[in-house]
């Protein structure tokens, strides 16, 4: 009896509890939380996501549409620093701005390792994510059992591309990067090639042209034509859309087409015969033709804007001589590719994102990112996340870093200053020192205005640490200290993000081998079954 009158004792106080507990969530919590701006925000994306997971499509083939967007070197570092960088230049204190990508419903990490290496480059990550499998540095499009410049190894261990299935299933395709076409990320989609170097023969060894190896930019002009001769039956019409840099490897030595010097010392020129193949097609190497061009009723386009790789862009705003941007050319690609009631597959690369974090310029890696981010943005204005799958991702880290403990909308370029200083706070060795910085490369430059990073190059850095004291660590021409003293800056190997939007974005998520990305956008788009099914017919 005493034990029954001690449980419902315990009970009633538990109910008072209950009771007051309840109360004070009612009346607490709203007062506390609820018109807190930061928790109404989270509290809207909860609710935009929950409503965004109950209309994904998840069969096979939902996707009509496949987008991907490769920011080469793109750690989430720079994605964090550009955003904080982007919301700077718009007047915003930085960090609560979001990227285009950053509001996409999905997201998950990639393991960017290569077979034979811990820190990867852009040929073997780039045939990851566009074939499914891992391969060894320096290959492009051939599995991991090729020895890097041996032609002889290649033959059966070439592996299918998604481009090359959206191309037997009948979609339309195209490439847009800011490197050359030929480069190594752009070169994975159509290339394969026991070494990413051999953009033209002029890199080749004698004995490789011997063993029949085929130079990457001539693969690109053949392309149609190798993928019907490898698959009997194809009947496939080639890429739609190919645009970036590179016309150097398209063109024989010594000519003067476009004001351009090329470099194939077997005397194509590939541009020609690109024409020829495809008379009905356009070939554009200048911002005037490209912006007269009617690209909503084009066939083909095929655009060349510089010799090597494309500008900066920020440094493509100073020039007289104006390059497309990487936004503009992503918006002319998909006015061409959207005329196919089929689909398409568009991969289009901020390749120039790397190339700043290698001379170890952080202006234009962040600069190059909000372009790409722009780019992003122009895609979903101009697609339906009902059948477009758009993946952003990068193929690979750099040995960049935002450290100290800077304040809440301290410029993120600048140096640091902590919470409630106004000057910039001094390391132990007394000099001041910058929220960004890299872990190896060539060391601290100051070049003023100058929006070109690769004249990095041009000057001997110093290595380790300088005095920073009245410079200003906000120009495009400062380029941040490093410890390691190296030639050029080098990749990490660290996972980078993915971001999903569209059908078959709940794919990705977690932390996933390099390669889920190819699976996750066959299975959108059911580009192997559309493949199989276009043979039988």
């Amino acid at each position: 009896m005493k034990y029954l009158l001690i449980v419902a004792l315990a009970a009633m106080v538990g109910c008072d509890v209950a009771e007051n507990n309840q109360s004070y969530v009612n009346k607490a919590l709203p007062l506390v939380n609820k018109e807190n701006p930061w928790y109404r925000s989270a509290a809207q994306q909860i609710e935009q996501n929950r409503l965004i997971a109950k209309t994904i499509k998840n069969h096979e083939g939902a996707a009509k549409n496949i987008i991907l967007f490769i920011g080469d070197g793109m750690n989430l570092t720079t994605v964090t620093a550009s955003r904080i960088y982007e919301g700077q230049q718009q007047g915003l204190l930085g960090e609560e701005n979001n990227l285009s990508f950053d509001h996409f419903p999905f997201s998950g990490l990639a393991k960017t390792y290569a077979v034979d290496s811990q820190v990867p480059d852009s040929a073997s990550t780039m045939t990851a994510i566009i074939s499914g499998i891992k391969t060894n540095k320096g290959i492009v499009g051939i599995a991991e059992s090729v020895v890097r410049g041996d032609c002889k190894t290649q033959a059966g261990n070439e592996v299918i591309s998604a481009l090359d299935l959206a191309e037997l299933a009948g979609l339309s395709t195209g490439i847009v990067t800011t490197t050359r076409v030929t480069h190594a990320t752009p070169a994975a989609t159509y290339a394969k090639s026991p070494d990413r170097d051999w953009e033209d023969p002029s890199k080749m060894p004698k004995q490789a042209i011997e063993d029949g190896c085929v130079d990457i930019a001539a693969q690109l002009i053949e392309y149609q034509a190798n993928l019907n001769a490898r698959y009997t039956g194809a009947n496939t019409d080639g890429i739609e859309v190919v645009m970036g840099g590179g016309s150097r490897h398209f063109l024989p030595a010594n000519s003067d087409q476009q004001d351009s010097i090329g470099q194939r010392p077997d005397g194509r020129s590939l541009i020609d015969e690109w024409k020829t193949v495809n008379p009905n097609g356009l070939f554009i190497d200048n911002r005037a033709d490209f912006d007269s061009t009617d690209f909503k009723s084009a066939e083909k386009i095929f655009g060349l804007f510089n010799k090597s790789h494309m500008r900066f862009d920020a440094n493509r705003k100073t020039k007289a001589v104006k390059e497309p941007s990487l936004s503009e050319m992503t918006k002319k690609a998909l006015q061409v590719l959207s005329k196919n009631p089929k689909g398409f597959f568009l991969m289009v690369e901020g390749g120039r994102i790397d190339h700043a974090h290698h001379v170890g310029n952080a202006f234009n890696a962040l600069s190059d990112t909000v372009e790409l981010s722009e780019a992003v943005d122009v895609a979903l204005k101009a697609t339906s996340v009902e059948d477009t799958l758009i993946i952003v991702t990068a193929d690979h880290g750099h040995v960049f870093t935002m450290a100290g403990y800077p304040k809440r909308g301290n410029p993120i370029l600048g140096k640091v200053v902590s919470t409630s200083e106004i000057e910039p706070q001094l390391a132990e060795d007394d000099l001041p020192y910058t929220t960004l910085g890299y872990a190896n490369g060539r060391g601290h430059r100051h070049l003023g205005e100058e929006t070109d990073g690769d004249e990095g190059y041009h000057n001997h850095g110093a290595s380790g640490r300088v005095d920073l004291t009245g410079l200003d660590t906000t120009q495009s021409g400062f380029f941040q200290e490093s410890l390691v003293p190296l030639q050029s800056e080098t990749h990490s190997g660290e996972d980078v993000p993915i971001y999903a939007s569209g059908p078959g974005a709940h794919l990705i998520s977690g932390s996933n081998e390099q390669t889920i990305i190819f699976h996750a956008i066959n299975h959108a788009g059911g580009l192997l079954s559309k493949a199989k099914q276009a043979f039988k017919n």
